[in-house]
């Protein structure tokens, strides 16, 4: 019997990282979409509690896809595909492919990640999928199907996921796929925050500001893609 599979992700049911993803999966199994309706990037886990979900079919460019737009964060989209949209709970949830990595302390603010660890609590496989921020998508080409073959076959604890992380370089420059790396402690932004303007009550308005970093240790997931690896580990939360 075929599996059954859902995907989300937070850059939005459009982006063209989800339908890459959801052409990669179709060999594992029923496909279905729950995703939100646009950019839910950095939300972390969070759901929706005080307020409804709208969710409604929606038109999606691959045919054997049954998809759904969800008003909510890609952890609401989990839920609601879970509990209520899907027939029956899926046994695969793939979350992705995002638009920039997950990797480092980036993976506690990531919703991407955060989808896949509520899939996770909800007693199904979750893997999350993040590719650099830009238009190359070699690794990825060479790697996806190898590497959801062989995770949705792979036992975790619960609580606990997969996370991808698919460098942006050229096929001949990809060096292959580094298995079982650790989260690192680094960070791929250091920010600091920009004074906007001073506000009459005396406060400020302040702006993020990113400042670019490759410091990572060895063995980690941020290393691995700096190095031109494709990295898979494990990332854990409560459970």
């Amino acid at each position: 019997m075929a599996e059954r599979i859902l995907i989300t992700n937070d850059d939005g049911i459009a982006s063209a990282g989800l339908i890459r993803l959801a052409e990669g999966a179709k060999e594992l199994g029923e496909v279905w979409v729950v995703a939100p309706g646009d950019q839910r990037s950095a939300v972390s886990h969070s759901i929706t509690l005080r307020s409804h979900i709208d969710v409604s079919p929606a038109d999606f460019p691959l045919p054997f896809v049954k998809a759904y737009k969800c008003s909510g964060t890609p952890a609401d989209c989990v839920r609601v595909g879970m509990l209520n949209i899907l027939p029956e709970k899926p046994s695969i949830v793939l979350s992705g492919i995002n638009y920039g990595y997950n990797v480092a302390s980036d993976v506690q603010y990531s919703a991407t990640v955060g989808a896949a660890l509520e899939a996770s609590f909800q007693g199904a496989v979750g893997i999350a999928l993040s590719e650099d921020a830009c238009d190359i998508h070699d690794a990825e080409d060479s790697f996806l199907e190898e590497i959801l073959s062989r995770l949705v076959k792979m036992p975790l604890p619960r609580g606990a996921i997969w996370n991808v992380n698919f460098p942006g370089c050229r096929k001949e420059d990809c060096k292959g796929i580094l298995w079982d790396r650790k989260v690192s402690k680094g960070m791929i932004y250091r920010d600091t925050y920009d004074v906007l303007d001073r506000l009459p009550d005396g406060g400020v308005r302040l702006m993020v500001r990113g400042h670019y970093n490759e410091e990572a240790e060895e063995g980690t997931d941020f290393r691995a893609v700096l190095d031109g690896y494709t990295s898979v580990g494990m990332v854990k939360n409560v459970g």
